[in-house]
């Protein structure tokens, strides 16, 4: 492991600040500045967890409102 990785894992940036990170980065709008703020203070640990956290929560979300529709009847014709 390269010391620059190393460092960037020992960061004690907030899981809070991660989440909300991952939360405009899956929105899909980052002002430039945030982008590379947040690319030196997170911890990349941080940013892993709750990246697969996010996708996980979505992919749920997909399933839940599906099954809800069909449930419904709604997607009956």
């Amino acid at each position: 492991m390269s010391d620059d990785l190393k460092a960037a894992a020992q960061r004690e940036g907030s899981f809070l600040r991660t989440a909300k990170a991952i939360a405009w980065a899956f929105f899909g709008v980052r002002k430039d500045s945030s982008y590379h703020e947040d690319l030196a203070k997170l911890n990349p640990v941080h940013v892993l967890v709750a990246g697969v956290a996010g996708a996980a929560l979505f992919v749920l979300a997909l399933v839940l409102l599906v099954r809800w529709v069909i449930g419904s009847g709604v997607a009956t014709g």
